[in-house]
């Protein structure tokens, strides 16, 4: 049975499911990954837009746990919010960019896992 939701709310999913990171640990690498890897085989599209989202997070929960060693010379505490801000703004500027039919290129993301 194919799934109710279209490829374009897909895509969004993997952009915006970043945001679960807030709610438990590394659960904005899981979404993503989710996505990635139960969508991949459906659409080339859909492979890359949650590839790079999934790319983004990892990159992003790395640069917050360097940061966080920063905290023991108080430089994280300022840090760590401009990371958190920097990651909410591009997920939506990603997502925004996708319902529009365009593909948003992560800035300062590390490619560790390569396209095609």
């Amino acid at each position: 049975m194919e799934s109710a939701f279209n490829e374009k709310q897909w895509i969004l999913i993997a952009h915006l499911s970043g945001f679960a990171g807030f709610a438990f640990p590394f659960g904005n690498i899981v979404g993503p990954l989710l996505v990635w890897l139960l969508k991949k085989e459906h659409s080339i599209l859909l492979e890359e837009h949650a590839r790079e989202a999934l790319n983004f997070q990892i990159s992003v929960t790395i640069y917050v746990l360097i940061a966080s060693l920063l905290l023991f010379v108080f430089i994280g505490v300022i840090i760590i919010p401009v990371i958190l801000i920097f990651q909410v703004v591009m997920m939506i500027k990603a997502a925004l960019l996708a319902d529009k039919g365009g593909f948003f290129v992560y800035p300062l993301t590390i490619r560790f896992i390569k396209y095609k």
